[in-house]
């Protein structure tokens, strides 16, 4: 196709395995122009006006004032807000209206599918392609690094705590309702993003001809593909199967929550082929790895025994650390090709690789059956979702993320170096 000779592939989808992935799993051409390529570099330099505009009411108002106006919105209703600042108003007007393509019976779909993927996609999935891969977009590691308050050592197992409950609050039956978690968590993230947005943007330091703006529309993106996109193509990997209405629902589910968590409407994927496409733009402008994406991606990998609370100093417990995390980055190998995975220094084990492989034969056996016998589906998706339950009640007890992440409300006054 003429559109396609115009632009030659990204690194990351010009190597081992993604150009297979561009071959025989992208649904069609998903190359863009120049011009579309050129056009899409707007988004790097905008952020988000209502989240900001709320986080400077942060800063107006005394100590701790703004963000319990915030919560009890959040919980109740922004009429349970006596003399609301317009903010506040303008802020939930937006959230609280439903956009016109939002279907319910897509979103609860979408649970179930999720429910379904969601041992593979929590246990590997959500930490080596999610995670990891996105370390490789360093404009996007600058702000990960420049928080202050923990290391990276020590911030990693926090994060993928937190991140794990959030996206298990919002694939739950129901989550994206008004007042249920996976609504409520998503505009908390929101917010949090805009309060790291006004503290990096306080910074003498910040390198904005080579970082673009802090938490920018361009980086809230990838983070929305790092769920979405990469949740189909991860457990698709693993031997998984979707059916093209089970993508649909998945893809729906997560463009309503790009909508509550600030994107620009053009920046929503509707179906898989725009994910796709936004996957190429995010590959070729944002995926370029430096010191700070070896940094997070080693701290990441040392982090999965404290996640799953496997931190014991005996042989066995040892000895299953080795194991979790070999496997892990094996499957991460896989997905990242082997010149990122060496950029990042990931382990590299022969045997482990053989592992992930044959699990992604077993899993493609399995599915023969769950996709021809009646009703097998529905007990994939139960169990499935008692699996990562539990997984997620682990990880919580291991690690006590702070949900509310109202650490962040410092930024909003002031920037700790």
């Amino acid at each position: 196709m003429a559109r396609s000779s115009q632009l030659a592939d990204p690194g990351f989808f010009a190597e081992f395995p993604h150009n297979l992935g561009i071959k025989f799993l992208a649904p069609g051409e998903i190359r863009p122009t120049a011009e579309q390529r050129e056009d899409y570099r707007r988004f790097t330099q905008l952020g988000d006006p209502l989240a900001d505009a709320v986080v400077e009411m942060f800063r107006r108002l005394p100590t701790g004032q703004g963000r319990r106006l915030f919560e009890i919105a959040l919980e109740r209703g922004i009429d349970a807000v006596p003399d609301a600042p317009e903010e506040l108003k303008t802020f939930f007007a937006h959230v609280d209206s439903m956009p016109y393509w939002l279907d319910q019976d897509k979103l609860e779909h979408a649970s179930r599918v999720s429910g379904r993927i969601g041992p593979w996609a929590l246990s590997l999935v959500l930490s080596m392609m999610s995670l990891n891969g996105g370390y490789l977009a360093s404009r996007a590691d600058k702000v990960l690094v420049g928080t202050g308050g923990l290391s990276a050592e020590s911030m990693a197992p926090r994060r993928v705590a937190e991140t794990s409950g959030w996206w298990y609050d919002v694939t739950s039956p129901g989550g994206m309702g008004r007042f249920e978690s996976g609504f409520k968590n998503t505009l908390r993230v929101r917010i949090m993003h805009a309060q790291v947005r006004a503290g990096m943007n306080r910074r003498p330091d910040w390198n904005y001809a080579d970082w673009d703006q802090p938490v920018n529309q361009s980086l809230l993106s990838g983070t929305l593909l790092l769920f979405s996109w990469a949740s189909i193509i991860g457990c698709q990997v693993l031997g998984l199967q979707f059916s093209k209405r089970e993508k649909e629902s998945v893809y729906h589910l997560w463009r309503y929550v790009g909508h509550l968590i600030g994107l620009d409407p053009e920046l929503l994927p509707a179906q898989e082929a725009d994910a796709w496409r936004l996957m190429w733009l995010q590959a070729d402008y944002e995926f370029l790895p430096d010191e700070d994406s070896r940094t997070l991606s080693k701290a990441l990998i040392a982090s999965f025994g404290p996640v799953y609370g496997i931190d014991g100093a005996d042989l066995r417990t040892r000895a299953l650390r080795y194991a979790v995390t070999q496997y892990s980055t094996s499957y991460g190998r896989i997905m990242l090709g082997r010149k990122n995975s060496d950029y990042l220094g990931m382990p590299h084990s022969r045997v482990f690789m053989g592992l992930v492989m044959a699990t992604a034969v077993v899993n493609t056996m399995i599915e023969v059956p769950r996709r021809i016998i009646p009703g097998a589906t529905g007990v994939s998706e139960r169990a499935g979702r008692r699996v990562t339950t539990w997984v997620i009640e682990r990880v919580t007890r291991a690690n006590n993320p702070d949900r509310s992440y109202a650490r962040h409300d410092r930024l909003a006054a002031t920037h700790a170096a």
